[in-house]
């Protein structure tokens, strides 16, 4: 189904860019063609179709890891004795790495192409998910953070390549459309981590600190293993499937883009890239974003027993909701993209947004879950869409500017704590999801301003 006419000028303009000169498929993957939007090849969309199926894959994998973490966070809390400032280290553990890795990301997939960027990313993804193990019999929480320090290493890889990949892996009026619906994967990844992962990570045994202040220390100990060690199946059998993934893409022939020798005419720079406005307020947005989606899904579950008082299991269901909501926002935005502009989408998401995030502030009971879940549903859309917007118009300095975005979500590594803060020093969690409220702000400052045409 086609899109509308303003929706396809704005999808056409953010690829028509890539598919300019200063791109060309590498003939030896490419087996001699002339490029993707090649029109007279009438086998282009067979060609597109199962890397674009294998790429899309990678949507779902690092969705499924990273909400592990809202999993992780009470879990590990609750074994190590931690406070919500400490427990969100598990947040900056991961989106540190975002910030320390997106630009040697960045560099690989200038300078190798995409394919490089992904397999480097699948191996240090199937790493860093092995080393659970040795972490969970380390009985050391900074073993837990490396961890999940070098899985983020390679998730940083993986959407430094996959997110401009898929934009330019298929026809351009399409560009933000696909790119929506490779995320809604994401959102299945959201679904299905905490429902049938969740149960088994999370054991239900909760003891407040006196009580395990006066246990026994052979039973402390035992308690104390065996809440580590439920974390090893989940994560090393999410390693050897990485490892097998990793295996798929080497052995597959898929059309891989590099930029061309134009002896120094046109070269990318950041300097260059910088001076779009588009990706400046794109930076901007994407780091509250992030931030805003890993403060409420990081604590849904110290909201869900807090403001409600279910159990720790029934949470982790209500998490599962969660994810649920978001996976079909995803869907919902790439079926309303065919009639509303991604920008005004954006726009009427976020209002949204601001109003259930004050709901859920001064709520009470079981309506502040709901409150949370619809807030997934609406969030749904922005990671993609802030991120098409910023790199709309880069032309040869897309991937530089794909690279600046990514870094970006390093908001993920700084706001959660700043939430967990608040809690601590107030007493109440409901008080620290004013970091998320400031951060929904931010992103409607953006989709008025952002989109303004660029200076350079």
């Amino acid at each position: 189904m086609a899109l509308n006419s303003d929706s396809g000028q704005y999808n056409k303009a953010i690829s028509d860019e890539l598919q300019e000169s200063e791109f060309s498929f590498d003939k030896k993957e490419k087996g001699g063609a002339n490029g993707l939007n090649n029109k007279g090849d009438g086998d282009d969309s067979k060609k597109w179709l199962f890397p674009f199926i294998l790429v899309t894959s990678l949507f779902f994998f690092w969705g499924f890891v990273h909400n592990l973490d809202p999993i992780l966070i009470p879990h590990l809390r609750k074994a190590f004795n931690l406070t919500d400032f400490e427990s969100s280290l598990v947040d900056s553990a991961v989106f540190i790495a975002y910030f320390a890795m997106a630009l040697p990301a960045g560099y690989i997939a200038r300078k190798y192409g995409y394919k490089s960027g992904i397999l480097i990313g699948l191996v240090l993804f199937g790493i860093g998910s092995i080393l659970f193990v040795p972490a969970a019999n380390s009985l050391q929480y900074v073993y837990f953070l490396g961890a999940l320090f070098v899985i983020a290493c390679g998730l940083t890889f993986l959407e430094t390549a996959a997110n401009p990949y898929v934009t330019v892996l298929g026809p351009p009026e399409t560009a933000t459309k696909r790119l929506n619906f490779a995320q809604s994967f994401n959102g299945l990844a959201a679904f299905i981590a905490p429902t049938f992962v969740g149960p088994m990570i999370l054991s239900g045994k909760n003891y407040t600190e006196a009580e395990m202040a006066s246990m026994p220390a052979i039973e402390l100990n035992t308690y104390l293993a065996s809440e580590a060690a439920s974390v090893k199946m989940p994560y090393l059998i999410l390693g050897i499937i990485i490892f097998i993934v990793a295996i798929l893409v080497y052995f597959t022939r898929m059309p891989d883009i590099k930029e061309e020798d134009n002896d120094g005419a046109n070269e990318s720079s950041f300097s260059g890239a910088l001076q779009s406005m588009k990706l400046r307020w794109g930076i901007v947005a994407q780091f509250f974003y992030v931030g805003a989606q890993v403060c409420v899904g990081s604590f849904f579950i110290k909201m869900a027993t807090t403001t409600a008082s279910l159990e720790e299991g029934t949470a982790a269901k209500y998490l599962g909701f969660f994810g649920l909501a978001f996976m079909l926002g995803r869907f919902a935005g790439t079926f309303l993209m065919q009639y509303i502009h991604p920008r005004k989408l954006l726009i009427i998401y976020t209002i949204i947004n601001i109003l259930l995030t004050i709901l859920a502030i001064t709520g009470t009971g079981i309506i502040v879950v709901y409150t949370l879940i619809a807030i997934a549903f609406f969030m749904s859309i922005m990671f993609p869409t802030i991120f098409s917007m910023g790199i709309d118009g880069l032309g040869n300095n897309t991937k530089i500017g794909s690279s600046l975005i990514v870094m970006s979500i390093v908001g993920g590594a700084l706001l959660p704590p700043v939430l967990g803060v608040i809690s601590d020093a107030t007493g109440s969690i409901q008080m620290g999801y004013l970091v998320p409220l400031v951060c929904f702000s931010v992103i409607l400052l953006f989709a008025f301003n952002g989109h303004k045409a660029n200076k350079a």
